[in-house]
């Protein structure tokens, strides 16, 4: 049976933007290497989730791993969580959350305190609220938060197993439908207040819910304006990391088959973010560690494929997922989207590819989600898929962009029939 290559860009796909001529970033790249391997493979475009669906990279990445994520997915609160080391029971709440900045009238000036809140300054933020927050509103509460990398965290709210994830999001950059964590690609800075989900308003654990997550979000608000690492910020001319944003709750931990015996393959997972972390624990992907990305591309990128290279004759998959290109989707600055961009193409697949075999690998690079610059959000735009295999001629794509890659001969599939494909093709079918 071949190796099985699974690349993933998050927030790769994107939209023409006056900024780079009317181009993608992915157009506006110098991308030889992705050029070439979409010239030697079958290409398309993929909707991770389905169509007119905008998704978050958690319920992306179960669907493109062969999962159905209305069948499975439980939130990203308690994924992220569990990915962490805090645990999740039944009926505990378990959100991902953002350290932000807000102003007067509970206005957010930035989701992410300008980027620039580091680790450090998340651990001592962290330790105060834990010390310092109480929960009193209802008999028995607690709670357990955790900062994780830069502005991101995990909170999980326990009351004896009687909450609900039935409740909406505090961050408005946020919907649900049901479950399901949806981008929106317009929403006005405010804090959204916590309440029952329509499905749910009569539900007293929703209310119950929804109570203790605004009474955390109003303490530790209280207890982070306060705090020395925000005075020391604003002196700095920095924003004050002063608010604890709560999106996509979860009160129990998805149990999903393990992806061997699903596919009777095991994978190795390459990870940056705490998300990914906790669905290849639960999937039961080998976890391989990397050095935490340093933002030096030069250095990580080649890193990251002499380790690439080491490590896929040990498992039947693996599956390598990278941040890079999502974080400028988010900020709109598309130029620099361009850049990291360039930046894997020449420092961590000029480097992988010589090193393959196509008789005995599978290769498929994709993307999670599209992050158009002009939206500076995800959005429901398909992303380009190439999958090249030694059995497989070429379909006539001259580029790997978003408009080549939709003229191939793969036409428009969704996330969950892609790993099952990429598995076939493996064991020569």
């Amino acid at each position: 049976m071949k190796k099985i290559l699974y690349i993933v860009l998050d927030g790769l796909g994107d939209r023409p933007t006056p900024a780079l001529g009317n181009r993608t970033p992915l157009e506006a790249a110098n991308t030889p290497v992705m050029d070439k391997l979409a010239r030697m493979g079958e290409n398309g475009v993929m909707y991770t989730v389905a169509p007119g669906i905008a998704p978050e990279s958690d319920i992306a990445v179960i669907s493109i791993l062969g999962y159905d994520a209305y069948k499975y997915y439980t939130g990203r609160g308690p994924l992220e969580s569990h990915a962490v080391g805090l645990k999740v029971s039944l009926g505990d709440l378990a959100y991902r959350v953002n350290f932000g900045t807000m102003g007067d009238g509970r206005k957010i000036i930035d989701r992410r305190v300008g980027r620039n809140l580091t680790t450090a300054e998340a651990d001592e933020l962290c330790r105060e609220i834990n010390e310092r927050v109480k929960l009193t509103s209802v008999p028995g509460a607690s709670f357990e938060f955790k900062n994780t990398i830069e502005h991101r965290g995990v909170l999980v709210i326990r009351c004896g197993g009687k909450l609900s994830a039935m409740v909406s999001n505090t961050d408005p950059a946020y919907g649900r439908e049901g479950l399901l964590g949806v981008a929106l690609e317009k929403f006005e800075d405010i804090v959204q207040t916590c309440v029952p989900l329509d499905d749910a308003k009569n539900s007293e654990a929703a209310k119950m819910s929804a109570k203790l997550t605004n009474e955390f979000v109003d303490k530790s608000h209280e207890v982070l304006e306060q705090a020395e690492v925000n005075a020391k910020r604003r002196a700095q001319g920095k924003m004050p990391g002063n608010l604890i944003l709560t999106r996509d709750g979860g009160d129990r931990l998805p149990k999903m088959p393990p992806i061997s015996e699903q596919f009777g393959v095991q994978f190795g997972c390459f990870q940056e973010m705490p998300v990914e972390k906790g669905i290849a624990m639960l999937t039961g992907m080998d976890i391989v560690p990397v050095p935490q990305a340093s933002g030096n591309p030069e250095r990580d990128y080649p890193y990251l494929a002499k380790k690439a290279a080491e490590e896929l004759p040990k498992y039947g998959g693996l599956y390598i997922h990278i941040k890079g290109p999502d974080l400028p989707g988010h900020d709109g600055l598309a130029e620099k989207k361009r850049d990291i961009i360039e930046a894997i193409d020449r420092f961590f697949l000029a480097n992988l590819v010589p090193s393959l075999d196509f008789s005995d690998v599978v290769l498929t690079l994709t993307a999670d989600h599209s992050t158009p610059c002009i939206l500076k959000a995800h959005s429901a735009d398909p992303v380009p898929l190439l999958i090249l295999d030694s059995s497989l001629k070429p379909d006539g794509t001259k580029a790997y962009t978003e408009a080549e890659c939709a003229k191939g001969k793969l036409g428009t599939i969704r996330g969950i029939q892609l790993l099952p494909r990429l598995v076939e093709l493996a064991r020569g079918k």
